[in-house]
């Protein structure tokens, strides 16, 4: 049987949106501190026994997430067209991360967005 790892880091953003369609408090603009978490799972461990460094995440993280903090969601492709739910948000992480993490050993497995600490949504692919 064939082992994984499977590493995540947490970290946080702070941004608005606002879900538009939403019968409800959330069509009106309003803001979270996001917290997200992204997964990556490791077939192979270097010579010191890590599958990838925590601090390549953390910086490939905060250059996406750069984007997103402390800004209007829904101003910034492509939620200008795609309503900004933790949904869309965690998809969207996922396939920017992927692009930048991703290689034969290593690979985004899923990322976690959160609005609240008790509420959020995890986005894959199988």
């Amino acid at each position: 049987m064939l082992g994984v790892f499977e590493v995540y880091v947490e970290t946080h953003f702070s941004a608005a949106h606002a879900l538009r369609g939403y019968p409800g408090d959330c069509a009106r603009l309003h803001g979270h501190n996001w917290i997200v978490r992204i997964f990556v799972r490791c077939r192979e461990l270097d010579d010191t026994g890590i599958g990838i460094d925590f601090r390549v995440i953390k910086e490939h993280v905060r250059d996406v997430l750069r984007g997103l903090d402390h800004c209007n969601i829904n101003e910034i492709p492509p939620f200008r067209e795609l309503n900004p739910s933790s949904e869309n948000i965690a998809r969207h992480l996922y396939q920017e991360l992927s692009r930048r993490i991703n290689s034969e050993a290593v690979r985004v497995s899923k990322i976690q967005v959160s609005e609240t600490p008790n509420a959020g949504a995890f986005y894959w692919e199988e």
